[in-house]
């Protein structure tokens, strides 16, 4: 074969191992959904044998303002908006891709690499060892935001102080006199929602007060995740007369519950989120939040694929953002 000689493999010698046409090897290798999955499969195997990289990805100029992937696991909540918000202000061009969106089978890395992206950002989703393999042999700089596990020590990240923020909802919940305090976190397996609740734990310890596992309970991030945890929590026999919710979203979900079994907020129950979304202040009562940089978050990240595309090394792998409480009319006094 021709690329033998050149050490590069073709769409041409990949469709012929494979024994498809070379229509069908650009398919897969487009992300298009119009071939077999057992077809598919098979082509995707041979790529990663050959170590085929696009002609596009071979010899790319610099360009004035890189064009990038912002990769999402689902673009389903206001949080992601704050997040394109500011990633938008960095100097990047951006293309936004939804794994949620994409075929069970679909690959987002070779999509991102046939279509000639110099980077990627990836938002709260997990880089497997086979994404980070053919990630480093195409040479494209990723950046991850809120990654759900701990990254590797050469994969780039952008977080917030996730336990610290954990901590102030739950001491300021303290300082108002409450020691029934609820904590309704995200996926247990997510690391951003450990640290909140490590931080919720380690700030009832330091008031001396008895941490109850029935009061901690794990959601999704979202409205219905809060609203279904809070409704249990309201169901036991001493409930609790705080909740500090995960996010943003899961307290409105706490709120409507608390407003469907009878109860006022703040005045029966005091609710904090976590996140400080634009409608957070909207709400009613307005919400006592933990503000997370959202939209700094989004520059940094930004920042740092720039930095990686223009070949600069960065300062640090691992970047935190600070959070801080915002008290507003969701909490009180426990009654």
């Amino acid at each position: 074969m021709s690329e033998q000689t050149a050490g590069r493999p073709t769409l041409a010698s990949i469709a012929a191992a494979a024994g498809v046409s070379l229509p069908t090897v650009s398919k897969v290798v487009n992300g298009k959904t119009d071939v077999a999955p057992a077809t598919r499969q098979r082509v995707l195997a041979l790529l990663d044998q050959y170590d085929y990289v696009p002609v596009a990805r071979r010899a790319v100029p610099e360009p004035e303002s890189p064009l990038v992937d912002v990769v999402f696991t689902a673009l389903d909540s206001p949080w992601a908006v704050e997040l394109l918000r500011g990633i938008t202000e960095s100097g990047l061009e951006i293309v936004v891709d939804s794994l949620a969106a994409r075929p069970q089978d679909g690959d987002w890395v070779r999509s991102l690499i046939a279509g000639g992206r110099r980077g990627a950002i990836v938002v709260t989703s997990r880089i497997t060892a086979a994404d980070q393999r053919r990630l480093g042999r195409s040479h494209l700089p990723v950046v991850v935001i809120d990654p759900v596990d701990m990254p590797g020590p050469d994969v780039p990240s952008v977080g917030a102080t996730n336990w610290s923020g954990g901590m102030a909802a739950t001491e300021h919940l303290v300082e108002l006199g409450h020691r029934r305090i609820a904590v309704i976190g995200g996926p247990e397996d997510y690391l951003c929602s450990r640290a909140r609740i490590d931080g919720y734990r380690a700030a009832l310890d330091r008031a001396g007060i008895p941490a109850d596992p029935a009061l901690v309970r794990h959601g999704n991030f979202h409205h219905d995740g809060g609203y279904e945890r809070a409704r249990e929590l309201l169901e036991l026999p001493d409930p609790p007369t705080a909740v500090f919710a995960g996010s943003d979203e899961q307290a409105f979900g706490v709120l409507e519950a608390a407003r469907q079994a009878g109860l006022s907020v703040p005045g029966d129950l005091s609710v904090v989120g976590f996140d400080d979304l634009p409608m957070a202040r909207w709400s009613s009562p307005p919400l006592t939040t933990v503000r997370q940089p959202l939209a700094d978050m989004g520059r940094m990240a930004g920042r740092m694929l720039l930095d990686l595309v223009s070949g600069r090394e960065l300062t640090s792998q691992r970047v935190e953002l600070a959070t801080s409480l915002v008290p507003r009319a969701s909490t009180a006094r426990r009654p």
